[in-house]
């Protein structure tokens, strides 16, 4: 009976039945990193928590913690996706974590991405994996590349049910305010198929038995909704919920990028041109933090890949800088001790760096070239084909 299905197969419990502790596992996986600083590396991904303890006693507890990331192949990548999941998919798997990122492509195919063409979706999500490698993921051991499609048709019996037993314990309007998980508002008019995607993607959370979500802060409602559905079968032990900062567009007042409007995004095959001309429009407003993308870009792919930021500048200008904080940057900033003009083309070159190896993959590999190109051609065609309202309306995010 739905009432008594069982999961334990799918426990979150980190001494769950077959796990292994870190005392009786003197050579696992486990990092050598003090508790203390592995939880500090994990907590900073989150720009919220649920729970702190919780993820305090998880790393204590289990040498290897079960981490979901997950992605809709739905076009282009843009630097929020890419640099920043390469940046948290490493500090996870330096703390000692395994990373499971789901290729959602039948959740792609449900949103109707790419028309709904899963042998589209398919390439796309080919062509975001070779970025992720490209960009710089460490620890490929440790990581795992899932196709949902894959992974569901091959455990059908493990994981229907489940989706089925989340659906009936929730009522439609709980799980329409978790839309927004789907680049989509609750004002938006949903096929049957966008009903069924929050349910699925609760339970994609169980079916790979993770410890951590680590997801945006867009993500935050259908994370809970998992948290709720362990209080309603009486399950002890919940996922953490690890939502980290959701970068904004470059213009004014876009609060995320998106794929839709390419003047607000950087993506990750880029010319080192493309770049310099967005970062150079970008809303940078002088002395004003608040709002501000170029802080934003700083603050959270910058600093957490060098370390430093560095400003080159003539002498009357203050000559060159390196800051070592971001706190020191904004005081600066504020006081006007650094000007816009200095300060973007700082971040453009940094960026670039980044960037290069990606750039010079899809440039000098035969296959990830072939990947971009037909992403391209895939993104003009879907943009062609949509219907008008909806492109001015922004609702649909390719």
């Amino acid at each position: 009976m739905a009432d008594e299905i069982n999961i334990s197969s799918v426990s979150l419990d980190g001494n769950q039945e077959g796990s292994t502790s870190a005392a009786s596992n003197p050579e696992g996986t486990q990092s050598s990193l003090p508790l203390e600083e592995r939880y500090r590396i994990v907590r900073s991904i989150g720009e919220e928590c649920i729970q702190e303890e919780e993820l305090m006693r998880l790393l204590a507890n289990k040498p290897e913690p079960i981490c979901y990331d997950g992605f809709e192949p739905s076009g282009r990548m843009h630097i929020a996706q890419g640099v920043v999941k390469a940046i948290n998919v490493n500090k996870l798997t330096d703390c000692g974590c395994r990373v499971k990122i789901w290729i959602a492509d039948w959740f792609a195919q449900l949103n109707n991405k790419m028309g709904g063409d899963l042998a589209k979706i398919k390439v796309v999500g080919q062509y975001l994996i070779e970025i992720w490698k490209a960009v710089g993921l460490r620890n490929l051991d440790k990581v795992e590349f899932l196709w949902s499609s894959d992974e569901i048709n091959s455990r059908a019996a493990e994981y229907w049910p489940l989706v089925m037993d989340i659906a009936r314990k929730n009522n439609l309007a709980r799980i329409t305010r978790c839309c927004q998980i789907m680049g989509r508002s609750d004002q938006d008019e949903l096929t049957a198929a966008q009903i069924l995607y929050p349910c699925m993607q609760c339970a994609d959370v169980f079916f790979l038995k993770a410890d951590i979500c680590q997801l945006g802060m867009d993500q935050r409602k259908v994370n809970v909704l998992a948290r709720e559905y362990c209080d309603s079968i009486k399950r002890k032990n919940k996922p953490v919920i690890l939502s980290h900062h959701m970068l904004p567009g470059l213009q004014q007042g876009q609060e995320k990028m998106s794929k839709s409007d390419p003047s607000s995004s950087i993506y990750m095959e880029d010319e080192e041109a493309e770049v310099n001309v967005k970062i150079k429009k970008a809303y940078c407003p002088p002395k004003i933090v608040a709002g501000n993308p170029c802080l934003e870009y700083i603050k959270y792919i910058i600093f957490p890949w060098f370390g430093v930021f560095e400003v080159q500048r003539q002498e009357k200008n203050g000559g060159n800088k390196t800051y070592e904080s971001m706190e020191e940057l904004i005081a600066d900033y504020e006081n006007e001790e650094l000007h816009p003009a200095d300060l973007k083309p700082a971040l453009s070159k940094a960026l670039n760096k980044i960037l290069k190896p990606v750039r010079d993959h899809f440039a000098n590999d035969p296959n990830a070239k072939a990947l971009l190109k037909k992403v391209k051609d895939y993104q003009k065609l879907n943009k062609f084909v949509l219907p008008s309202a909806e492109l001015q309306s922004n609702k649909v995010m390719l």
